[in-house]
């Protein structure tokens, strides 16, 4: 053999050896890695069961469907986008959760959640492993507040708006000076904070809370406290309940006969209609309802009946517009790097949410600006199905006030970063 023809063959096994190894490599790498290559992971956490579960589902069908329609049209930077969602049980779990999607799914980013204390416990992951999580339907203010970090922004109108929403028209229709009102509370963070800015709003207004009954999450019987209320023969009912808790409490509420009116600070579309007609009155905030008459809420509704058979629910929608937030993010720094996305909503880009006026996230406290509303509930027989019996109401703030007027100021917030 030439010392040629044997310089080329061991050249050709190092070749080989080197392809070899390349290959084993390859093989060696996990498959969340590979791929993420040709994907955008998206770890989206949500409760599914417990009192918040109805709502977690309407989340899961708004994100889906945003993600359909985005992959639909070409995915992000050319990739598609992989929504991996879960039930976030419970604070302990949903930050386990977290951590798993970060460390062995490889998500770009987290999302989701409507529980304040697992959306605590998940933006603290976020942070750990500065990763960003866009905190989708949780409300409490100590999130926004004194529980702040750069790496979770806030889509979810805070406590402090949905208090000022409906406390507005309280004190415009004379409900609260002078009066003494009877609160009943969930006992968990969102539910504590919701109180304790609906005090803060009637002392300032000349109410007095003569009770604030604390209600454990999973409490389904309300009947000692309808005792309760009927001996201290209030002016006025405040509930600062969450999830299912409002529609049991307006239901037996309704069944025990009580005249005092109620009042609420956190109700969502889908546990009013659990209530019924006949069931429900007063005034109560929300962030979006299917009676939006703009064109692009009124696209998305349909587009939803048309899917899922039933109208959106005000978590189908937040979720939607939330993932379509993000893409608009990743598209614009064409990157899904933590650092690129947190500088892109900390400019106070704009969003299309679908409402008559554009949205932007404060760069200070990661709060998305957007409009809120009031809704009361339309006289016996005048809905045209069971889902027709809410009046929705003009949007707060109106059209010639800054979107930040009932939003906490920098003054009255905890939160640095």
């Amino acid at each position: 053999m030439s010392r040629d023809t044997a310089s080329f063959k061991s050249q050709r096994r190092s070749v080989l050896r080197g392809a070899a190894a390349a290959g084993l490599a390859g093989l060696a790498l996990p498959a969340s890695v590979l791929a993420q290559q040709d994907k955008i992971r998206i770890g989206h956490l949500t409760p599914l069961t417990g009192f918040l579960g109805a709502l977690g589902e309407y989340a899961v069908m708004g994100a889906k469907m945003a993600a359909e329609e985005i992959n639909a049209s070409g995915g992000v930077l050319g990739k598609q986008i992989e929504l991996m969602s879960e039930d976030s049980v419970n604070p302990q779990v949903a930050a386990t959760k977290a951590q798993r999607m970060i460390e062995r799914d490889n998500v770009a980013v987290l999302m989701g959640e409507i529980n304040s204390a697992s959306a605590l416990t998940i933006s603290q992951v976020a942070a750990r492993n500065k990763k960003l999580f866009l905190s989708i339907g949780a409300r409490s203010d100590a999130l926004r507040g004194k529980d702040c970090n750069r790496y979770t922004f806030h889509v979810d109108i805070p406590v402090t708006v949905m208090v000022n929403t409906v406390g507005q028209a309280l004190a415009r229709d004379g409900m609260v000076r002078g009066k003494k009102i009877y609160a009943i509370t969930s006992d968990y963070l969102f539910g504590q904070d919701l109180s304790a800015k609906a005090k803060r709003f009637f002392a300032a207004n000349g109410g007095n809370v003569v009770a604030d009954d604390l209600v454990p999450t999973d409490l389904t019987d309300f009947s000692p406290y309808m005792l309760k209320i009927r001996q201290a023969r209030p002016d006025l009912i405040s509930t600062n309940l969450g999830g299912n808790q409002v529609t049991n409490f307006v239901k037996q509420y309704s069944e025990f006969g009580l005249p005092y009116p109620v009042v609420g600070f956190n109700l969502n579309t889908a546990d009013a209609w659990a209530a019924g007609e006949g069931n429900l009155g007063g005034i109560w905030p929300t962030v979006w309802h299917h009676d939006l008459n703009t064109p692009g809420s009124k696209a998305f509704t349909q587009a939803f009946i048309r899917k899922y058979n039933k109208l959106p629910e005000n978590h189908a929608w937040i979720e939607y517009i939330s993932l379509k937030i993000l893409a608009q993010a990743i598209n614009a720094t064409k990157s899904t790097d933590t650092e690129k996305l947190i500088a892109y909503f900390e400019s106070e880009a704009q969003f299309d949410i679908l409402k008559a006026r554009k949205a932007y996230f404060r760069s200070w406290d990661h709060q998305l600006m957007q409009e809120a509303y009031p809704f009361t509930v339309k006289a016996k027989g005048q809905a045209k199905d069971k889902f027709d019996f809410l009046k929705f109401g003009d949007p707060v703030p109106a059209a010639n006030q800054p979107l930040e007027v009932l939003a906490p100021t920098k003054a009255e917030n905890a939160c640095t970063m």
